[in-house]
C-alpha cells in the first residue's frame, strides 16, 4: 500500500479494507509508520513513535492506525510526558480505561502526539518538543492543546487521534487544522480510573478525524461508563453510525456571530457563517440570530475557568514534583504554567465552592437555552491562527489570571460548553479564500444530544463536502 493510497482513506474505509482482506493490517501499519516518517520533520507533531506496538485486537475498527495525545489517558509501559520538563521520562504502569477501550475496538495506537505543557493553552508549542506547525501553512499555529493529534490527522499520518478538551481543545484545532472535532457530553466516556472529574469536571476525552462516520464508529466503539464513575449518561437508542444517513428534520437553529467578550469577528469567518447559514436554511432549518444567556458577565466567566484551571494544574503539579522529585520552579515549568500554578496555590476552598456555584448558574442558563433552540451555531475562533511564537510571546508577563484571560480571548465560543457539560462540534465547512486556511463552524446542542449534532454534521458534509481539500503537508504527496 503506497502514501497516496493509505491517506485517501478514513478510519472505516481502511477497517473495511482490513475486514475484506483486501490490504493487511501489517501493511497499514508500515503506510502510517511510513507516513510519520516522513512528514513529521515538517510539522513536529509526534514525539514518540511505537513501532513495536503487538498486533491490533479484534474489534470494529481492526488495524486501524491511531495517535494518542501525551497527555488525558496512559498507555502501559509507554511515557507519559505531558509536554512538560517536569513530567520527563514519566512511564506509566497500566492502561487507563479509555487505552483499552480504544485497543478493544481494534485500534492500533502507534505514537504520542505534542500537547502544550499540562494543556493550559490553546497553542501546542512546549518549550520540550519545539511548536507544532499547522499542514495548511508551516508558518501558522495549529491551535491546541490537542493540536499534535490535529496536526497529525490533518497531514494524513493517521485517518484519526486522540484528543482531550477542555476548554476547546478538541475544537479549537479541528477548527485551524480543518477537521471534525466532537467534544462529548460531560460522562459520555470514562475518564478513569484514576481520575473521575478532570478540571472539576470541565474536561472531556474525544478524537479529531477527517469524516463525521469516523467520530462515529469511534464513539460507539467506547461511550459508556466505567465501573465507578461519577457519571451515568443515558445511552444513545442506537449506534451513532446508524444515525448518519437519516435527515435530523427541521431543526431551530440560533446563530450567534459574536462573542461575548466583544472581540469583532474576522471577516473571512463572518462571510463564512454566512454561507453555512445561508445552506442549513436551504437544508430546511429555521434560523434565528441569538445571543445565549450564560448567566454571568464575561469576566465573571473568565474567573470561574482561571479557578478551576489552576487548582487543578496547581495539584496536578505537586503530584507530578512529588513522583519525579524536581522542583517546582523555572527549571521545570514554562512561565504561563508556574504562574497558573502559584494562583492555584493561593486560591481559598471558599473561592473554588463559588467557582463551583457559578458553574451551576451557567449550566442552568444553557440548559434553558436548549428549552428553546435545538442547536448553537457559533464560529469556533473568531480570527485565523496566529504565527508561531506570537501566541506566547508574551507569557512571561502575564499572571496566572492574565494567562487565562488571553487563553479565553484567543477561543471566546468554545468553553461555555464545557462549564455546561453539552455537546459541540467543529467542523471545516469554509475557508478563508485570501489565505486558503480552514475555518471552524461550532454547532452546540443540549447535555446528551450528540445523536443531534451527529446527524446535523452527516447532513452538512453531504451539503458541504470538505474532505478532498489537502494541505500542501499531505501524506499522499509523498512516496
Amino acid at each position: 500500500m503506497n502514501l497516496s493510497d493509505y491517506a485517501e482513506h478514513d478510519a472505516v474505509g481502511l477497517a473495511g479494507m482490513i475486514a475484506d482482506r483486501q490490504i493487511s493490517e501489517s501493511e497499514v501499519r508500515a503506510a502510517a509508520l511510513q507516513a510519520i516518517q516522513a512528514l513529521n520533520p515538517h510539522i513536529n507533531a509526534v514525539v514518540d513513535t511505537w513501532a513495536d506496538e503487538p498486533q491490533a485486537q479484534s474489534g470494529p475498527l481492526h488495524g486501524v492506525p491511531m495517535l494518542v495525545k501525551d497527555l488525558g489517558l496512559t498507555a502501559r509501559n509507554r511515557r507519559n510526558e505531558l509536554g512538560s520538563r517536569l513530567a520527563q521520562g514519566c512511564v506509566a504502569g497500566a492502561d487507563s480505561e479509555l487505552m483499552a477501550r480504544f485497543r478493544r475496538s481494534g485500534l492500533l495506537a502507534l505514537g504520542r502526539t505534542t500537547t502544550p505543557e499540562l494543556a493550559a493553552s490553546t497553542t501546542t508549542e512546549n518549550r520540550v518538543d519545539g511548536p507544532t506547525r499547522n499542514p495548511w501553512d508551516l508558518t501558522r499555529s495549529v491551535g491546541g492543546s490537542s493540536g499534535g493529534s490535529a496536526a497529525a490527522v490533518a497531514a494524513g499520518m493517521v485517518p484519526i487521534a486522540h484528543a482531550t478538551d477542555g476548554g476547546g481543545s478538541i475544537r479549537v484545532p479541528a477548527a485551524s487544522c480543518g477537521l471534525f472535532g466532537l467534544k462529548p457530553s460531560r460522562g459520555r466516556l470514562p475518564m478513569g480510573p484514576d481520575v473521575d472529574e478532570v478540571w472539576a469536571g470541565l474536561a472531556v476525552h474525544g478524537v479529531l478525524s477527517r469524516t463525521v462516520r469516523d467520530t462515529a464508529s469511534v464513539l460507539d466503539a467506547v461511550h459508556g461508563p466505567a465501573s465507578g464513575d461519577p457519571f451515568h449518561i443515558a445511552p444513545p437508542t442506537q449506534s451513532y453510525r446508524s444515525l448518519l444517513s437519516r435527515e435530523p428534520g427541521p431543526l431551530r437553529i440560533a446563530v450567534q456571530g459574536h462573542a461575548l467578550n466583544g472581540q469583532p469577528t474576522a471577516p473571512a469567518v463572518s462571510a463564512g457563517l454566512n454561507l453555512v447559514c445561508q445552506t442549513l436554511e436551504g437544508l430546511g432549518h429555521h434560523v434565528t440570530p441569538a445571543v445565549a444567556d450564560i448567566g454571568l458577565s464575561w469576566e465573571a466567566f473568565v474567573e470561574l475557568n482561571a479557578r478551576f484551571w489552576s487548582s487543578n494544574t496547581a495539584a496536578w503539579i505537586d503530584a507530578i514534583a512529588t513522583a519525579t522529585d524536581r522542583p517546582i520552579d523555572e527549571s521545570t515549568l514554562e512561565p504561563a504554567t508556574l504562574a497558573l500554578y502559584r494562583l492555584g496555590c493561593e486560591l481559598s476552598a471558599t473561592q473554588l465552592l463559588e467557582a463551583m456555584y457559578q458553574r451551576n448558574v451557567v449550566t442552568r442558563k444553557v440548559g434553558d437555552f436548549f428549552c428553546n433552540y435545538d442547536v448553537l451555531l457559533t464560529p469556533t475562533l473568531p480570527a485565523p491562527q496566529p504565527l508561531v511564537g506570537q501566541y506566547n510571546a508574551n507569557q512571561e508577563t502575564l499572571d496566572g489570571r492574565g494567562w487565562i484571560a488571553h487563553v479565553f480571548d484567543h477561543s471566546p465560543f468554545t468553553a461555555v460548553f464545557n462549564v455546561s457539560g453539552c455537546p459541540a462540534m467543529s467542523m471545516p465547512l469554509t475557508q478563508d479564500l485570501a489565505s486558503g486556511l480552514p475555518i471552524g463552524m461550532q454547532f452546540g446542542a443540549a447535555y446528551g444530544r450528540e445523536d443531534l449534532l451527529l446527524q446535523l454534521a452527516a447532513q452538512l458534509e453531504r451539503a458541504m463536502p470538505w474532505t478532498d481539500r489537502r494541505p500542501p503537508i499531505w501524506a499522499g504527496n509523498h512516496e
